[in-house]
């Protein structure tokens, strides 16, 4: 069903604005037509019964590492391992791959790179380094929808931190450009270990090698740029519960300050993390139980407006797995394909209900990206990106369901809750129980959404 005709999609639970309802779908072109409480006379409608039907997802925090280093990710493998767990839209960051982000020629080759491969539809975020403001003005014009910057060493060289001296060169040229400053929140100054003499193999050693006054520090330091600046900031992958006062503080300011976590934080806690499994190993860290519930208690009043997985892939021989040393593997966390699996299934056990977590999943994100109206919503007008799901199904994922590049990651083997069933892109059916149905890559890059509308 895809095409110039149109075509219903029904379902007794279509999340909509206003909740959940009956309601068929009418698609022509790629778009939402119509939202109809029964099916128009003479529609070739497909009945969903009472599997849910939902607007696809939008990670905005994703490493696809291409061009440069395919072999950890690459385009073709993220973005089908994306399509099969619900994501329909994609931000890319702009790094590990080579070149890095950071110049309007490199900006060019990742576009290059990108096309011909891409299962879901996918934006870029462009970088800022020491000595790059002047780049910024034309990167946004090419259609970056933002830049990041880290506060610490990034993990590779060609990507070094930002001091402020260089944030408040750049800050300025976003603002102009009306795009985000997107910031890795850590500043890495000398504190006490009081597990330096532990095995490099016991998480506790590393966790407390990174600790949440790294990432407080780094926030207030945020926090003030933008008073100075007027730049809107974006705090990535918060891991500190702590910081979260302060950003309430900022945000009643009224500071132009959002923050997003992800789905590792939420469901991985320190306290369950084996010796010498490095495949947990992120930065920032995983940090403890406590810690976890006041990151649910920020979502849930508001303060943290969505949920991303930050997938960041390596080779598996970069996690170091026979020497399992937390201080010298590679840090980041494989998670496309499974982040609302693994959100749903400890937001329900919390009592938060689905379409709370849908929301921070897809339209909170869609909103940020300046995507209101056509990504993540079923509204008339809207694209076609929609998702069939079943929310109550628990199961366990297995290395053989996994689309990524490399089946590496804490998710596997653990148990996660809500089957991904069926997935639409604008209009076309791409995923369908777990496999990729489409014959060729149909998905576009997204251009431009702050500098005059996407394209």
């Amino acid at each position: 069903m895809s095409g110039h005709a149109p075509f219903g999609l029904r379902s007794s639970f279509v999340l909509c604005p206003g909740g959940l309802r009956s309601a068929t779908l009418v698609i022509q072109e790629g778009r939402i037509r119509s939202v109809e409480d029964a099916p128009p006379r003479g529609l070739d409608v497909l009945d969903l019964g009472e599997r849910w039907l939902v607007p696809g997802l939008v990670d905005s925090h994703v490493h696809i590492n291409e061009p440069g280093r395919t072999d950890w990710e690459g385009y073709a493998t993220a973005t089908r391992a994306a399509a099969a767990g619900g994501v329909t839209t994609l931000v890319d960051m702009p790094l590990n791959c080579m070149p890095v982000t950071t110049t309007r020629d490199a900006l060019a080759t990742k576009l290059a790179a990108a096309r011909g491969q891409l299962s879901v539809d996918c934006g870029f975020w462009g970088g800022v380094v020491p000595g790059n403001a002047a780049e910024l003005p034309g990167m946004a014009e090419d259609g970056i929808l933002g830049a990041k910057a880290f506060l610490c060493h990034s993990g590779i060289d060609d990507f070094p931190a930002a001091r402020r001296e260089d944030l408040l060169l750049a800050m300025p040229e976003l603002r102009a450009a009306g795009l985000p400053l997107l910031v890795h929140a850590e500043l890495d100054f000398s504190v006490n270990n009081p597990w330096d003499d532990a095995s490099p193999r016991d998480y506790i050693r590393y966790l407390h090698s990174r600790p949440k006054v790294w990432e407080d520090a780094a926030i207030a330091r945020v926090i003030d740029l933008v008073r100075v600046t007027g730049c809107r900031a974006h705090i990535v992958h918060l891991s500190s519960a702590s910081a979260l006062p302060m950003l309430r503080a900022a945000r009643a300011e009224g500071l132009p300050i959002s923050v997003e976590t992800c789905p590792h934080y939420l469901c991985l806690s320190a306290e369950d993390i084996p010796s010498g499994e490095t495949s947990y190993k992120c930065a920032p860290p995983i940090r403890g139980s406590d810690n976890q519930e006041a990151l649910w208690e920020g979502l849930s009043d508001g303060t943290i407006d969505f949920v991303v997985t930050d997938h960041s892939p390596c080779l598996p021989s970069l996690k170091l797995p026979e020497r399992g040393d937390f201080l010298e593997a590679w840090g980041g966390i494989a998670s496309l394909q499974f982040g609302l699996a693994g959100v749903w299934a400890a937001a329900s056990l919390r009592g938060i209900p689905a379409p709370r977590v849908l929301r921070w999943m897809s339209e909170a994100p869609a909103s940020f990206l300046g995507l209101e109206g056509r990504k993540g919503t079923i509204v008339p007008g809207a694209d076609a990106d929609l998702v069939a799901w079943q929310p109550d199904p628990s199961w366990t994922i297995e290395p053989d369901s996994v689309l990524h590049r490399h089946p590496q990651s804490p998710w596997v083997g653990r148990s996660v809750r809500g089957r991904v069933e069926r997935v639409w892109l604008r209009g076309e059916e791409v995923a369908s129980g777990g496999e990729i149905v489409q014959d060729a890559p149909t998905g576009q890059a997204i251009l431009g959404c702050h500098t005059g509308g996407c394209r």
